[in-house]
């Protein structure tokens, strides 16, 4: 920051030092811009860390989500992120991505769709390809485990149902509850879609277990077979 050359950090403009804004005005002060630049650390000529920060943001378009989903290479496009910067950056969001994945482990039992929605939603979000994943619970509606089952291409992955119920009876399950992403956000259940819930159903029910719901995943919201009487 060419601007400031000469003169002490405590006559910056406050934009400019997030830093010290944290320090004085507490966490929740910083904009999304603001935290960026703490974890970039620096600007480039003529350009502050925040406004640096700022173009990282528009290629996400401003968007948080987005910007889980951009590779090293993609933030690399941008002035003033080199590859060191471009894996810190892609480091802080896995952190973040996994505490919420935490957070969603603390609360084992699923009472209700967006229960599963939540426990979920954290290993797929930023998926660019369909996972297929299943929980398996017991009589209290306690998740047991959770497996991912498949993982494929972004308009579909392959299931094998005996893996499905191979795991189940390993973990003395009595219920189970399926899921997938979609990564086009396109929340509608295929097809194919409903023909593999039925065979899941009827195949699980021959094994004395119940097939509760089938969750279909994008960044923010879902759909449950179950609340739309699909199942």
């Amino acid at each position: 920051m060419e601007e400031y050359k000469n003169l002490p950090i405590k006559n910056w403009a406050m934009e400019d030092r997030p830093r010290e804004k944290l320090l004085s005005m507490g966490l929740k002060s910083l904009t999304d811009a603001e935290l960026l630049a703490i974890i970039i650390g620096s600007g480039q000529k003529n350009e502050s860390a925040v406004e640096v920060a700022k173009k990282v943001l528009r290629l996400a378009q401003n968007n948080l989500n987005e910007l889980g989903k951009l590779s090293i290479k993609n933030l690399e496009k941008v002035r003033g992120i080199g590859e060191t910067k471009a894996i810190t950056l892609i480091a802080a969001l896995e952190l973040g991505r996994r505490r919420k994945l935490s957070e969603s482990k603390e609360k084992q039992k699923i009472t209700n769709s967006k229960d599963a929605f939540d426990f979920v939603q954290p290993y797929v979000e930023d998926l660019s390809y369909e996972e297929f994943w299943v929980l398996y619970l017991n009589r209290s509606n306690r998740v047991i485990d959770q497996k991912k089952i498949s993982q494929g291409g972004v308009s579909g992955t392959v299931i094998d149902v005996r893996i499905i119920l191979k795991h189940a009876i390993e973990k003395l399950a009595s219920s189970l509850i399926i899921s997938h992403n979609h990564p086009s956000g396109n929340l509608q259940p295929s097809e194919s879609d409903i023909q593999i819930t039925k065979k899941i159903k009827d195949a699980a029910k021959f094994h004395d277990l119940q097939v509760l719901d089938h969750i279909i995943i994008s960044d923010q919201n879902y759909f449950s077979f179950a609340d739309e009487g699909i199942l």
